[in-house]
């Protein structure tokens, strides 16, 4: 879930400790990095070109939705897309924590695991996994929070089958893969990371890093940036924020039909957006999440490049999506669920 906090202030001397910090660490990656490895990783594309992404008509893509459900709006649409979609694979559901947020409860990870556990009933698919995650995100990138949602990561990457990868797609904080990989780094080379998050301006292959998914654990997610071996896909808030849907198009295909999709449509109507004052009465909803659900169901709809990480990690390419096709991600998002409701 993204959702940018602006009009802050800025403490410059903060804000100047913080970017000297950042250049360390930096510096530090850079000089104590594998050299081998890392000619290999920068040589294979010295330019950071276009990524080549995946043939359509594969197997469907097996994954595990680690989600902030209990956050906002869009992470339940983007769940019970993944759970319908022939094109995925849903191997669990997990829960993450939400802890920043103005409204959060004492246990943000237990109202995400309630709306999972709702969704699942509701679409008649309650023996899909969906362990709970921790209730707290990362103190440092060196102590994980053990929690079932990771021993089940762990679990399934490890009965990945040889010559494949499990993707664990991250809609929240990374805390309950960052976990995994702290807990077993043996799953590292199973496993792809899709998360959701940073915002990313490619002509100036700048990032920042500051909206709500990386705020509520930047120790997780800095963990996998800075873990090598790692494959990592982002979805930035840049790219995802175009995928936005109507309300007059929500309820023309969802209002009245029961179950899951009037479950939907009262989350949209009952939830307070606080952030939002342009859109009162709530008529449009960016759908963030929902943008990196499709583009891995279909790879031929974004545009994803491979790019360098951001400048506080480790000096490594990692790959970004830049652009996506929004009208053809809306149009296969409902045609697979009238689909799925028509049944």
């Amino acid at each position: 879930m993204l959702k940018n906090h602006s009009g802050q202030g800025i403490n410059l001397r903060k804000e100047y400790i913080y970017l000297m910090e950042m250049y360390s660490r930096r510096t530090f990656f850079a000089r104590t990095g594998k050299a081998g490895l890392m000619t290999w990783l920068l040589g294979t594309d010295p330019a950071f070109g276009a990524f080549p992404v995946g043939n359509v008509g594969e197997s469907p893509v097996r994954l595990i939705v680690d989600a902030d459900t209990g956050n906002e709006v869009d992470d339940l649409y983007a769940i019970a897309i993944a759970l319908i979609e022939p094109r995925l694979k849903v191997a669990g559901i997990t829960s993450a924590q939400w802890h920043t947020h103005p409204n959060a409860p004492n246990d943000t990870v237990g109202e995400s695991q309630r709306l999972n556990e709702e969704i699942l009933s509701l679409m008649g698919m309650e023996d899909i996994p969906h362990p709970e995650g921790s209730n707290l995100p990362m103190v440092n990138t060196f102590r994980p929070q053990p929690s079932d949602a990771a021993a089940f990561i762990i679990e399934q990457a490890k009965a990945t089958p040889l010559g494949e990868k499990l993707n664990v797609v991250v809609l929240g904080p990374a805390t309950n893969l960052a976990s995994a990989v702290l807990m077993a780094p043996e799953i590292i080379p199973k496993v792809t990371a899709n998360y959701l998050g940073f915002w990313h301006h490619p002509e100036t292959r700048t990032w920042n890093k500051r909206e709500f998914n990386t705020n509520n654990d930047p120790n997780a997610v800095n963990l996998l940036i800075n873990t090598h071996d790692l494959e990592f896909h982002v979805m930035t808030a840049s790219t995802s924020q175009h995928l936005v849907f109507d309300k007059a198009e929500v309820d023309l295909h969802l209002k009245g039909k029961g179950g899951i999709a009037d479950y939907l449509v009262n989350r949209w109507e009952s939830y307070h957006r606080y952030w939002q004052q342009n859109d009162k009465e709530k008529k449009h909803w960016t759908m963030w999440d929902i943008a990196i659900i499709q583009a891995i169901a279909y790879p031929e709809l974004a545009n994803q490049s491979k790019v360098q990480s951001p400048y506080d990690n480790l000096d490594r390419p990692i790959y970004a999506y830049t652009s996506i096709d929004v009208e053809a991600m809306k149009e296969r998002f409902w045609q697979v669920f009238d689909g799925f409701l028509q049944k």
